[in-house]
């Protein structure tokens, strides 16, 4: 049961705590959409390039090293390796998908 000095049960639009933890989370999700996008236009030159040069879409080794190095970092940063590589594994299924097609014309 909640005291005269706690919030309320319910969140509201205008509580300016929330407020201002939803603007930190706003701004870094909009930072990751842009990091992503600058990523998948590398990618997709590396597409290019193994369609051009007729090399596999997929590097299996690459994959496992970076599933590694993503684990490792996110042991650091004190995120859920599993999380951090089902994330990972997303993107390179997509990346994949993307170098096929490129391969294809």
């Amino acid at each position: 049961m909640a005291n005269e000095t706690s919030p309320p049960l319910t969140a509201h639009a205008d509580d300016p705590v929330l407020a201002g933890y939803r603007r930190s989370i706003d701004n870094i999700d909009a930072a990751l959409i842009h990091m992503l996008a600058e990523r998948f236009r590398i990618t997709q030159a590396v597409g290019t390039y193994k369609a051009t040069a007729a090399l596999p879409p997929a590097d299996p080794d690459r994959e496992r090293r970076q599933v590694a190095r993503m684990r490792a970092l996110a042991e650091e940063a004190e995120l859920d390796p599993e999380f951090s590589e089902k994330f990972l594994r997303f993107i390179i299924d997509e990346v994949i998908r993307h170098h096929e097609k490129a391969r294809k014309g």
